[in-house]
């Protein structure tokens, strides 16, 4: 599976793109940030980042998009930024009809490195570590957007299976009849 992790950002917003799947090694395909001019207003910089997004997604070909979620901070204005560039991400990724999967900075923590309290360094050095990198990726949003990535290469597959076994045990679920085999019957 190939996944593009967005660690949102007004001002630097990490990208990363991932190839594996859960339990074998993982490779780093593509890292980097989109960067917007602090002194440019807004909806400019907005649309800053989704032509950097797009042009990842065209790029990349990604199966999946993982974003992290957006957590109250005491800053009002640094939460509205990095609000906005997580929906310009979501918005790219279902343009294209592409799943996008919403992780919490401590998922991605206690994905990557067994614990949701590490910090930036934990991160930066499980990150390195895992896509056997010769030095973290620079800035600590780089690294971030690769660490969503593998922590939804990792969890994705136990999620999608979660929601489908919860989907089935739904009232009103369609039930498969039973298989019939040479000497009984199988329950589904």
């Amino acid at each position: 599976m190939r996944v593009l992790g967005v660690d949102p950002g007004l001002t630097r917003c990490g990208v990363g793109v991932v190839d594996g799947v859960a339990g074998r090694p993982l490779r780093m395909v593509a890292v980097g940030v989109i960067r917007t001019p602090a002194e440019q207003d807004t909806p400019e910089r907005l649309v800053l980042i989704e032509r950097g997004i797009d042009a990842w997604l065209d790029e990349h070909r990604p199966e999946a998009v993982a974003v992290e979620r957006v957590f109250s901070q005491h800053n009002v204005r640094t939460v509205m930024g990095t609000a906005q560039a997580s929906a310009v991400a979501m918005l790219c990724a279902a343009r294209r009809g592409l799943p996008v999967a919403l992780h919490t900075p401590s998922e991605v923590k206690a994905a990557v490195t067994g614990t949701g309290r590490a910090d930036k360094t934990q991160v930066g050095a499980m990150v390195t570590r895992l896509l056997r990198l010769p030095a973290p990726p620079k800035p600590a949003d780089a690294a971030d957007a690769l660490a969503l990535a593998i922590c939804h290469i990792w969890r994705g597959a136990a999620q999608q299976r979660l929601a489908r076994a919860t989907a089935a045990a739904a009232p009103g679920a369609r039930r498969s009849a039973p298989v019939r085999v040479a000497k009984g019957t199988i329950e589904p």
